[in-house]
């Protein structure tokens, strides 16, 4: 367990840094007036994630041995929304029509209400 939880971490690493260097070479190429690089980061992200998720696969045991590291650790450190992104799909592909619509409406409608009542505690906090 511990080797793995280290994957993960070198992996996050990884990945959390290539999405500093992302934004900011996003930020220096097209200003901060649209967020380039994290529109960015999320659809590359995405799309590593379906790659490797197939890649990662392995026929007879199930997951691969790198599945925590690439895909938590690396993609997630990168973006969590291309392992959202997989779970809508997961949901959808198994006939989840409704689970898989309710969690991605859930996911996003529930997020930006829960990021506006922080910001409102936060302001309530600080006056």
């Amino acid at each position: 367990m511990i080797w793995t939880v280290l994957q993960v971490a070198l992996g996050g690493a990884i990945g959390a840094s290539g999405r500093f260097m992302t934004g900011a070479a996003a930020a220096r190429l097209f200003g901060t007036g649209f967020p380039v690089g994290t529109l960015a980061v999320n659809v590359v992200g995405s799309f590593l994630m379906g790659l490797a998720f197939v890649f990662l696969l392995d026929r007879e045991s199930g997951v691969s041995p790198y599945f925590p590291f690439v895909m938590t650790g690396v993609l997630g450190g990168f973006t969590t929304f291309s392992a959202f992104s997989l779970d809508v799909w997961v949901l959808f592909e198994r006939g989840k029509i409704i689970s898989g619509s309710l969690y991605l409406g859930g996911s996003v409608g529930l997020s930006i209400l829960a990021l506006i009542a922080g910001i409102a505690l936060a302001k309530g906090l600080v006056g």
